[in-house]
């Protein structure tokens, strides 16, 4: 999220207004988020639910089982989810501005 920052900085010191998204609405829509680590893997599943209702997963994986550690692994999986709220906002924001 530090490179959403950078990059929401550029667009602001550029003078690009035209509407768009940005981080704070993106973190807006979440209401929720719930974890699962599948026993005996170090697959840990990020699941948000949204304002509307609607759920976005996102996932993560130590490729070592030495590596793993569950905190690290829910915030990938976190931003993994995170990063699919940007597709489906940016849709809706298409949608509205194409009426």
């Amino acid at each position: 999220m530090a490179d959403e920052a950078a990059i929401e900085n550029e667009i602001q010191a550029k003078g690009l207004n035209a509407p768009r998204l940005t981080p704070p609405q993106i973190d807006e829509t979440i209401v929720s988020g719930q974890y699962y680590v599948f026993p005996g893997t170090t697959l840990t599943v990020c699941c948000l639910t949204l304002r509307n209702g609607f759920n976005v997963t996102g996932e993560s994986a130590a490729a070592s089982p030495e590596n793993f550690n569950e905190e690290i692994g829910r915030m990938i999986a976190y931003s993994n989810a995170r990063d699919k709220i940007w597709a489906l906002e940016g849709y809706l924001l298409r949608e509205r501005l194409a009426a």
